[in-house]
């Protein structure tokens, strides 16, 4: 089952945020205490009644993926990592020498904080006896076969890995170069040098991580071109729960020291702490010598001065567009800034790839070739966010005057390349403040208005809308809200959002009346509303006219969750050898209806639900969630009131199913909408997916959330 539990996430979003914003993060530690923790010494392997083999890592990595070690065998190494940070998880890193390693190994374990047991630096003991090599990205590492997976068990940790007695080194870093990484591979789990290098144009002023959410952030090494960019370059992984998470990428070049590691064919690097790193900072001469960098900057492009600028507010900014035609574009070319309040973000993906600023003066859409943008931390709701304007374009948009650039292969949209956003947009460095809401009513709104935070009382979807959800399917749809009086504005719902239709289980529109809290656009005079989150709307109180409409309970339900169909539904095989037949295939231990005529045969194959009663109903839908990959036949959904147990001889009406239509992948579920079952109420209705394919086309279809509702 495939659902989005949008309250919780919100408050598990907010409480990590508290613990890791509530944190000082100065990369300094207290050593651990070891006192009394089992260690060894390497005399323990040598006496003759242990019987121990030694082998090197490179001997071990060399054994029988996936097959358990019998033999009375140890390796030894030191540790080259350390978890203290919170940047490496569940992973103990050792190579064999600490100043000049010619091997390395990953080892898997179902433990946190094991720098409080094994320390960077210190000689440890495998005992391998019971262990298997296991591989991961294609990777070997080591670890234990167990029904919960191949990590080493935290409570058989201390039967295998011991801290040597006396030994504790000065892991010395292996010097590389990008380039030499392929040629170094054993050197998986090392600790490394880089030289020269430099965090690419896309992570300049980011943020390492955004909270709880791992992510990876390009470094290259020597330079080339404008065009071609750097000879070489490896990918950072940053864990959104670092201690180091939130805070700002250095935008010099220099020294980085981490952990190697690969994933398939890519290389990846892993940062111990940040004291690691040395590529900013001003030196005792006052000056930061990590500047220029090798792509020829010469200071550090995300500190932000105004001097030489001259200060515009949104009203001037439209001012600068003239007399713009639709679809026009015209380019800023003064020294100007704009400093604005973010009002309206991407956190739900309601706005996708944009922001809305708003000052004394109005507001306007930004637009950002960039996904996720409120992750970063100069990109928060309700901070300032101060805008180079010189070289940005303004465009109209059906009348709706927009920030952007002139880059028309990010789509319609003209957005500002992912990788100058470093050049445009700056954090204030100001604390977030509350987002304040100007009030208006349907009527009120005017041109001043559009990209202004508003609120709006009293109003209510109208009635045609009832029953149905926010979005119905992957586009933008339109609902209509009215008040009281009977005015009416449109509200615009992306499919991208998590409250539409890319939730699994798309919600309903709101049924009461109350108050919402929206960004105003426009287009073609024909004002609209974009609701960032969906508790914008409180839509609490009776309807205008005294009602209360309640939501349609569900009748019945089937997410295939448990794997097989029960007895509530019939299989028919028509033609071919394909049948459907449930898969949890990418989805973890929830499956799903699937079907798939692979090798383009032909088939017609039928899945047909269990009769639910509609005696006594005066409404009644079915709604279910699908998921399609290749080309081929559309999926066909059909109610009957009579099966004769033939699809042949059984009358059938076709319902008008949103289904998925992105052939390209897997994994991109969209609702059904709610699909109006009155012509078979006071009836017993079956539902039916009929699936077919062709020699030349078979498409896979896959279907979940399955429910009958009436009342």
């Amino acid at each position: 089952m495939k659902k989005f539990n949008l309250i919780f996430s919100y408050i598990f979003a907010l409480i990590t945020v508290l613990i890791i914003t509530g944190c000082v993060h100065d990369d300094k530690y207290d050593e651990p205490n070891l006192e009394n923790y089992q260690c060894r010494t390497a005399d323990y392997y040598t006496k003759a009644e242990n019987k121990y083999i030694k082998w090197t890592l490179h001997d071990l990595k060399l054994k029988t993926l996936n097959e358990v070690i019998t033999e009375n065998a140890y390796v030894e190494g030191y540790v080259s990592s350390t978890d203290e940070s919170g940047n490496i998880y569940k992973t103990i890193y050792i190579q064999d020498d600490p100043e000049n390693p010619t091997e390395g190994l990953t080892i898997s374990v179902d433990m946190v904080s094991t720098y409080t047991r094994f320390p960077q630096g210190y000689k440890v003991y495998i005992d391998l006896k019971g262990l298997a090599v296991t591989a991961y990205g294609n990777v070997k590492q080591l670890g234990q076969i167990t029904p919960a997976g191949t990590r080493i068990l935290e409570k058989e940790v201390p039967n295998h890995i011991f801290r040597d007695c006396n030994i504790r080194a000065n892991i010395k870093p292996k010097v590389l170069t990008m380039a030499q990484f392929a040629a170094n591979d054993a050197l998986v789990g090392c600790l490394v040098q880089l030289d020269n290098v430099e965090f690419d144009e896309r992570a300049l002023c980011t943020n390492f991580a955004p909270n709880g959410e791992t992510v990876d952030r390009t470094i290259g090494q020597g330079w080339i071109s404008a065009t071609q960019k750097y000879a070489s370059t490896a990918i950072v992984r940053n864990s959104g729960y670092a201690s180091f998470a939130n805070q700002i990428v250095p935008a010099g070049q220099g020294k980085f020291v981490g952990i190697l590691s690969r994933f398939n064919s890519i290389y990846q690097l892993y940062i111990n702490k940040l004291t690691d790193l040395d590529m900013e900072g001003v030196g005792a001469d006052g000056i930061d010598h990590h500047f220029p960098r090798v792509d020829g900057k010469t200071a550090n492009p995300c500190n932000f001065s105004a001097d030489g600028l001259t200060a515009k507010t949104v009203a001037d900014v439209k001012q600068l567009a003239g007399n713009l035609a639709p679809n026009g574009l015209v380019q800023i070319t003064g020294d100007f800034y704009l400093k604005a309040q973010i009002i309206a973000d991407d956190a739900t993906g309601n706005l996708f790839k944009y922001l809305y600023l708003e000052d004394a003066t109005g507001g306007i859409k930004i637009n950002i070739n960039r996904a996720d943008l409120y992750f970063e931390k100069r990109f928060k709701l309700g901070k300032d966010l101060n805008v180079k304007l010189k070289g940005l374009y303004i465009r109209n948009v059906g009348g709706e005057l927009q920030l952007g650039s002139n880059d028309s292969s990010s789509a319609v949209a003209y957005r500002i390349k992912d990788e100058e956003i470093y050049k445009y947009l700056f954090d204030s460095n100001a604390l977030a403040r509350a987002v304040v809401p100007t009030e208006r009513t349907i009527t009120q709104l005017t041109k001043a208005d559009v990209g202004r935070w508003i609120k709006i009382k009293d109003l209510q979807f109208i009635n045609s809308d009832l029953g149905r959800t926010y979005a119905d399917g992957t586009a933008t749809s339109n609902r209509t809200l009215e008040d009281c009086s009977g005015n009416k504005v449109t509200l615009r719902t992306s499919g991208r959002a998590i409250f539409g239709i890319k939730a699994a289980s798309a919600i309903d529109v709101a049924g009461g009346k109350g108050d919402i809290y929206a960004v105003v656009s426009v287009f073609n005079d024909s004002y609209q509303l974009w609701i960032p989150q969906l508790t914008d709307i409180k839509f609490i109180n009776p309807r205008c006219d005294g009602s209360i409409y309640t939501l349609l309970p569900v009748l019945y339900k089937d997410d295939f969750a448990a794997g097989g169909f029960s007895t509530d539904w019939t299989t028919v095989n028509v033609a071919g050898a394909q049948v459907w037949a449930t898969s949890n295939q990418g989805n973890g231990t929830n499956y799903y209806a699937m079907v798939n005529g692979v090798l383009n045969n032909t088939n017609e194959d039928w899945l047909i639900s269990r009769s639910v009663s509609l005696v006594g109903k005066t409404k009644a839908a079915i709604s279910f969630t699908s998921d399609v990959r290749y080309s081929g036949p559309a999926l066909q959904v059909f109610a009957t009131e009579n099966y004769t147990g033939d699809p042949a001889t059984t009358t059938w009406v076709a319902l008008p199913a949103i289904l998925d239509t992105n052939t390209g992948g897997f994994g991109d579920w969209v609702n059904s909408g709610n699909l109006d079952l009155s012509a078979f109420l006071g009836k017993n209705v079956r539902i039916a997916f009929k699936y077919t394919s062709t020699p030349s086309a078979a498409v896979t279809w896959e279907i979940d959330d399955f429910k009958i509702k009436g009342q």
